[in-house]
């Protein structure tokens, strides 16, 4: 088996998460600039065999797609282009954030450590993953 990757797209910075080959747990793996993403996945998945890219989709709460989309449809066409053959879904990411936060205050980290974005970014990125893969299981168990 292979990865899936997922992606918490931000302007700055955006966590990237990966699971394991047998697809059971997720991982975070970084935080990267925004800019140096592209050449970042790419070397990536030069190394590790990645069947599909999850990117977060960013909604509102009344369902309508958040302003953060006009930047994420063009950075997923490019991706597209220089990734033709992996796969590319959208998960929605609504309330990421939040558990992330609430993650990293029920693990026990310090106030400082909390406001670290990147680690918020990264960790995002792990549930948007997590959430995936716990799907994926359902559905298949049904």
């Amino acid at each position: 088996m292979s990865r899936i990757l997922a992606i918490d797209y931000g302007r700055k910075r955006t966590g990237i998460a990966v699971s394991d080959i047998l697809q059971l747990i997720a991982n975070g793996l970084t935080t990267v600039p925004t800019n140096e993403l592209l050449q970042f996945l790419f070397t990536y998945v030069s190394k590790e065999p990645v069947e599909r890219i999850l990117v977060g989709l960013p909604k509102q709460m009344n369902n309508e797609h958040s302003e953060n989309m006009k930047y994420i449809e063009p950075f997923v066409r490019s991706l597209k282009k220089l990734l033709p053959n992996i796969p590319i879904e959208y998960v929605d990411e609504r309330f990421t954030s939040v558990l992330a936060h609430r993650t990293m205050l029920e693990g026990g980290l310090k106030k400082k450590s909390r406001q670290n974005k990147s680690l918020v970014d990264e960790i995002s990125a792990t549930i948007i993953l997590q959430t995936y893969l716990e799907n994926k299981r359902f559905i298949s168990s049904r």
